[in-house]
């Protein structure tokens, strides 16, 4: 798969949030998107990551942008996971990998010298116009927003 990098059109995608409802990206034209992938819903890295990105929603969408999580975990588990932490933004189930396989976030992992399939830790800022601006592949969970502050 052609690796997606600045000045790429974004993927078009679409699936069900925490509430059940149909998510696609071209319902946020004309804002910009944090689009960010992660592997589990309530493990240490990713409960860091997506409280991170709640704490500072607000300023988010005061900036014009709206942020959304994607994992392969099911909606009734998103549902908890939001619930539990109080997350404003949306969180896609895509327990088939389309979405993490168009933007190169499911690939192969390797822990403790074993090889296996799994999720890419990765998030993309994408334009009004839904062309991608910035690509984050070595996520600091803990201060992810300050990390897509200093670069945009």
């Amino acid at each position: 798969m052609k690796e997606l990098k600045k000045g790429d059109l974004a993927p078009l995608f679409k699936g069900k949030n925490q509430n059940e409802e149909e998510i696609s990206l071209s319902d946020f034209r004309g804002k910009k998107v944090i689009l960010y992938f992660y592997p589990r819903d309530n493990t240490p890295g990713c409960t860091a990551e997506a409280c991170n990105l709640n704490d500072n929603y607000q300023m988010w969408l005061s900036k014009g942008y709206e942020v959304i999580g994607v994992s392969p975990d099911s909606v009734n588990s998103h549902k908890k996971f939001a619930d539990k932490f109080g997350l404003g933004f949306n969180l896609i189930s895509d327990t088939e990998h389309e979405i993490l396989e168009a933007y190169n976030a499911w690939g192969e992992k390797s822990m403790y010298g074993k090889k296996y399939m799994g999720v890419l830790r990765i998030t993309y800022v994408i334009s009004e116009e839904g062309i991608i601006e910035e690509v984050f592949k070595k996520v600091d969970t803990k201060k992810h927003t300050e990390q897509i502050l200093s670069s945009i």
